[in-house]
């Protein structure tokens, strides 16, 4: 599973129709974009698939749709996670997981839990899932930080804990976690911008929100990057900085949708509390999708 889930991974959108139902056509259509452009792997019912918004139904809808969509041409992984551990073990008790390969749970937001309570919380959740458990920490959403220590516990003492995917922006921890981890352990970029440099210290790869619209020039980059090819790399890394800044500066997915209907791969539809980006934002971002191609 290391080496299946090393590289590009992708954090693939949720498209609606205009109002609001699932757009299979658009899924199908993304999926077999970032499949046939080198992706390694799909993640889906992340943040960037506005997984929280969907009921119960609509998220198994995805997730089958995903399994026979990909029909095993690269590994799937799904989001599984919220800050009530029994309710994250439910769902997995009752998730089939033929055509899953492992889970991405994010750190318990809101309640804002103490260290020893996280690693309580994902000892818990490996414990009841059947495939191997990604870590998901991304405090600037969830107010709740994965130290480096808790990580580093939970790597070593658990194994169906394969990895983490870091998007706090914190390197000092990041590279704490590279330097002492076991050595199959997974450290996976959060951040499309950070990607270069946490290879570079020695990262795995990254799961990606440009990458749904730019799926073989990131996963070119981040295979320079694990190659050690830095002067490719680092070309790829400054035609992206300024799509990828503008994709977040007025929220995700909303930046992401933006960019794929630019590019005619699905509707810029979101669901409420998420709404489109400003008309400034998507103007820059038509501009600068545009100089990119051309």
């Amino acid at each position: 599973m290391h080496n299946k889930l090393k590289g590009t991974g992708v954090a693939i959108v949720t498209p609606f129709h205009k109002y609001g139902t699932i757009d299979f056509t658009s899924l199908e259509k993304i999926i077999e974009h970032v499949i046939k452009n080198n992706i390694n792997y799909i993640v889906a019912l992340g943040t960037t698939g506005e997984s929280v918004s969907l009921s119960k139904d609509e998220r198994n809808a995805v997730i089958n749709f995903v399994i026979e969509t990909v029909n095993k041409r690269v590994p799937v992984v799904i989001g599984i996670g919220c800050n009530n551990t029994q309710e994250v073990i439910n769902l997995i008790k009752a998730q089939s997981f033929d055509g899953i390969d492992a889970i991405l749970s994010v750190a318990p937001y809101y309640n804002k839990p103490q260290q020893k309570g996280i690693y309580q919380h994902y000892k818990s959740i490996a414990g009841a899932s059947p495939v191997p458990v990604i870590l998901y920490n991304v405090p600037g959403r969830t107010s709740c930080n994965i130290s480096a220590e808790i990580t580093l516990k939970l790597a070593h003492d658990i194994s169906n804990i394969i990895g983490i995917k870091e998007a706090s922006g914190n390197l000092k921890q990041i590279m704490q976690i590279i330097k002492n981890k076991p050595e199959e352990f997974l450290v996976i970029s959060g951040d499309d911008l950070l990607t270069l440099p946490i290879i570079a210290l020695g990262g795995d790869g990254v799961i990606s929100v440009i990458a749904n619209a730019f799926p073989k020039e990131f996963s070119n980059l981040v295979d320079f990057c694990l190659k050690g090819d830095k002067r490719k790399a680092l070309e790829i890394h400054y035609q992206l900085i300024d799509i990828i800044d503008t994709l977040f500066s007025d929220g995700n997915p909303s930046g992401i949708k933006a960019a794929l209907e630019i590019l005619g791969l699905c509707s810029n539809n979101l669901r409420l509390p998420l709404v489109k980006v400003n008309k400034t934002v998507y103007n820059n971002l038509n501009n600068l999708i545009q100089e990119f191609q051309s």
